[in-house]
């Protein structure tokens, strides 16, 4: 259900170099895309990731929310209920219940 990312996925892949003297633009693409770069070091023990705060946020929840078997196993009868076409609106409630 997880799919971790290497460097055969279609994702950025900058140097160390030009991520230093492009910082700001590096950083405003990866919050623009909503997407993860790599920063490859070449004589370093290994590469870096830079993604958005949005992006590593949304990441530790779906982690979270995946940590339990059983909420798992919910989320994804979940999905396979709105693949099929038999997901069912629901009303959300407010903070303070109503």
């Amino acid at each position: 259900m997880i799919k971790f990312l290497n460097r055969s996925d279609a994702m950025k892949v900058v140097t160390y170099s030009h991520a230093r003297n492009a910082l700001k633009s590096v950083l405003d693409d990866v919050v623009r895309d909503a997407d993860v770069t790599i920063i490859s070091r070449r004589d370093a023990e290994g590469d870096a990731v830079v993604m958005s705060l949005d992006h590593y946020n949304s990441l530790v929840e779906t982690l979270h929310l995946l940590s339990t078997p059983a909420n798992a196993e919910a989320l994804a009868r979940a999905i396979r209920q709105d693949q099929a076409g038999e997901a069912q609106p629901r009303t959300l409630l407010d903070a303070d219940g109503g």
